[in-house]
């Protein structure tokens, strides 16, 4: 099954590409520099800073060869070299940024990542980082033959859906899955509290619910608690199942790293039990759903933290300063919005 992403030959993606070593096996661009959010102009769209992400098979050589084109785009890490800057990398979500870099006339932000690591949090959510910025709409620029990856970013959006299901109420919209499926990747993001707009979610999903809709509709198309109206060109909840053995087996199909974290907030310390018969108890329990919420927060939390904490270093202190100032303003005036 290929995935359903939104693939675009758009001239100025391609040129930003152009600036970057090209052995890349999967590139992506996202963010509200590409896609359209509530509240803003599409002049603005155009002033917003560019966002990419780059997964590269070997992290030391892709480092080695940007560092010989775009030197410049480094912090101060540039003196230690490709090794070291490969390990510092591997911390955290396992991806390094470069900010605030001017590249043809516009600024971009672009993230590396090793294709291992990223094939890890999409099948495991390892830290549910890049993969949750894959659960929303992209833009793919590049993408090799890697068959294991490819699975992987299937396997992604299908654990995204089951674990909507498992936070929704047994009927919902179709704005109300995409919402929840689009907001995963903040829960527990310490970003949101502070440095986000509180809206931001609402605002990704409601102006690209026809992005969302070609991402997942052959998954949505597969699964039978959900009626996809073909003529009116969306779905329609038929009842999700919320019976213990209906939510046991979609607490199964979860990625392992979440079924780790929502075992540990059940499992009292010292009692061994494994995790299937914990899953079955927690498919018993009322509050199945909001496990599920707090499982997912804690993986986001602490990568989240760390790789914030990285950004002070992979950009220098000049670039971070500026960063979470435009961060602040976002935020500031999406509540004056909202006011």
């Amino acid at each position: 099954m290929a995935l359903p992403v939104l693939s675009s030959s758009a001239v100025k993606f391609r040129r930003v590409l152009a600036h970057f070593p090209q052995e890349l096996s999967l590139a992506f661009a996202y963010g509200s520099g590409v896609f359209r959010q509530a509240g803003a102009s599409a002049e603005h769209g155009e002033a917003n800073m560019l966002d990419f992400v780059f997964a590269v098979d070997d992290a030391s050589t892709w480092h080695t060869m940007n560092l010989s084109k775009n030197r410049s785009h480094y912090s101060f890490l540039k003196y230690f070299g490709p090794k070291n800057i490969s390990t510092i990398q591997s911390y955290g979500a396992g991806i390094y940024y470069n900010t605030l870099v001017p590249c043809n006339g516009r600024v971009i932000k672009y993230g590396v990542i090793s294709t291992d690591a990223l094939i890890e949090d999409l099948f495991h959510w390892k830290t549910l980082y890049v993969a949750g910025r894959l659960q929303k709409p992209v833009k793919i620029l590049a993408q090799n033959e890697n068959s294991r990856l490819q699975a992987a970013l299937v396997s992604n959006l299908k654990s995204a859906v089951t674990a909507a299901f498992l936070m929704l109420p047994e009927s919902f919209s179709e704005e109300d899955l995409y919402m929840q499926i689009a907001g995963l990747s903040y829960s527990g993001d310490f970003r949101m509290i502070i440095g986000e707009d509180k809206s931001k979610v609402q605002n990704i999903v409601k102006p690209n619910v026809a992005h969302f809709q070609k991402l997942y509709s052959s998954i949505l198309q597969d699964c039978p608690q959900v009626v996809f109206k073909h003529q009116l060109g969306r779905l329609e909840a038929s009842g999700i199942d919320k019976s213990p053995e209906g939510q046991f087996a979609q607490l199964m199909a979860l990625p392992k790293t979440l079924q780790q974290k929502i075992t540990a907030l059940v499992n009292p310390p010292g009692k061994n039990r494994d995790v299937e018969e914990i899953l079955l108890q927690v498919a018993h329990d009322p509050d199945c759903g909001f496990l599920v919420h707090q499982g997912i927060s804690g993986i986001v939390r602490s990568s989240s933290i760390v790789q914030s904490a990285k950004t002070i270093l992979t950009a220098g202190a000049k670039k971070s300063v500026a960063y979470s100032l435009k961060k602040l303003y976002k935020m500031a005036k999406g509540g004056l919005k909202k006011t």
